[in-house]
């Protein structure tokens, strides 16, 4: 799985196409959500083949801002606190998160900075290493 970060004019049904898009060429959202800002629409989604969704994204014009690798993590649900625990264990690891949000089975999405440093402190963390 990988983080489309897609740029989306601010206007009545850039969504939609964005997502007729994606659909038309096979490409499923398993995660991710929009928000606008400086009259900008960013939209993150989780998707498994972001080539294919780049490809047609920029086909049909909508422009890309990256692809990245994901950190996914299942958080105890029943512990108030999980999400500071564990940025705040990426952040004593000098690990800066770009994007945060769920996927449609209730796990923690993270793209960060340094990826391989944040695997590391994700698979402690599913050891109960903190």
């Amino acid at each position: 799985m990988k983080n489309l970060a897609i740029k989306l004019d601010n206007k009545p049904g850039a969504l939609a196409e964005m997502g007729e898009v994606l659909g038309n060429a096979g490409v499923s959202l398993e995660g991710g959500g929009v928000f606008v800002h400086n009259n900008i629409g960013v939209a993150n989604f989780l998707v498994e083949d972001a080539e294919k969704g780049k490809k047609a994204l920029e086909s049909y014009g909508v422009e890309v801002f990256a692809v990245n690798e994901v950190l996914i993590q299942k958080l105890n649900q029943e512990v108030p606190g999980q999400l500071g625990k564990i940025c705040r264990l990426m952040e004593k690891n000098n690990i800066n998160i770009i994007t945060q949000y769920s996927d449609h089975d209730n796990q923690l999405i993270l793209v960060v900075d340094d990826y391989e440093k944040g695997k590391i402190v994700s698979e402690n963390w599913s050891r109960g290493i903190y």
